[in-house]
């Protein structure tokens, strides 16, 4: 899936609704179109996800993001 345009250099986007945050690379497109629809939705500086933890977003429960994000952190033991 093509990033949104306003978010071409980011992969975390939280959404304010229910403080869940979003991988755009792995979450299911017809959710984060959803969220662009809707216009609630916020970027992280740094864009990482323990930024978006800290203000107090949880990961999405998007299948993709969470194998993604686990596998993610297992690579990152291991080195």
């Amino acid at each position: 899936m093509e990033r949104p345009t306003r978010f071409e250099h980011s992969r975390w986007v939280g959404d304010k609704r229910d403080q869940r945050v979003h991988d755009l690379d792995h979450c299911e497109p017809a959710v984060i179109e959803e969220l662009m629809e809707a216009r609630t939705y916020l970027a992280f500086g740094p864009d990482t996800l323990a930024e978006a933890r800290n203000r107090g977003y949880r990961l999405c429960r998007c299948p993709g993001t969470r194998a993604a994000h686990r596998a993610q952190v297992d690579v990152d033991a291991e080195a």
